[in-house]
């Protein structure tokens, strides 16, 4: 199955939270966490299951026209990969 095609969800337990205090988004996850960015929050947000990465590519190539949709699809691809990475993403296989 080619990774444009595949449609990622979070892990179960990776939970994507607001924290108020710092007006940031975090994702956690047991005895952890990261704190996202603006852009990081967008990609993590379209992982529910339902958009294949090709589908997250174009929607944020869209919110993002001053960037390239290359650069869109590195930076996408380059997070995934970090979340796949640390077990937080289902449907990468």
């Amino acid at each position: 199955m080619a990774l444009t095609t595949v449609r990622p969800r979070l892990s179960p337990k990776a939970r994507l939270r607001f924290d108020r205090r710092t007006g940031r988004h975090l994702l956690l996850y047991p005895e952890t966490g990261l704190e996202l960015n603006h852009t990081a929050t967008a990609i993590a947000r379209l992982c529910t299951g339902e958009w294949t990465v090709d589908d997250m590519v174009e929607q944020l190539a869209q919110a993002y026209d001053d960037v390239s949709p290359d650069e869109v699809r590195r930076e996408v691809c380059g997070f995934l990969d970090v979340l796949s990475d640390r077990g937080l993403l289902q449907g990468m296989a």
